[in-house]
């Protein structure tokens, strides 16, 4: 089960992400401590984001129509 994600703690994510880069020892223990949340739940946001990026860079998401009427 996915475990909820207020829009402040996606921001602390990303602001983490940027903070701890892959080189950083114990980067899931930093990010998890930031946001509030467990290492387990922060990889699995990592890696539902990674997913989302790939399907924008592969034109799998459409793109909004910011026409105005």
């Amino acid at each position: 089960m996915a475990s909820s994600w207020t829009p402040r703690q996606n921001k602390l994510f990303e602001d983490a992400l940027a903070i701890y880069d892959r080189e950083t020892p114990d980067r899931w223990q930093n990010v998890a401590r930031v946001v509030g949340k467990s290492i387990e739940e922060v990889k699995r946001h990592y890696e539902i984001l990674k997913e989302d990026v790939n399907r924008i860079e592969h034109g799998q998401v459409p793109l909004p129509n910011y026409t105005g009427s």
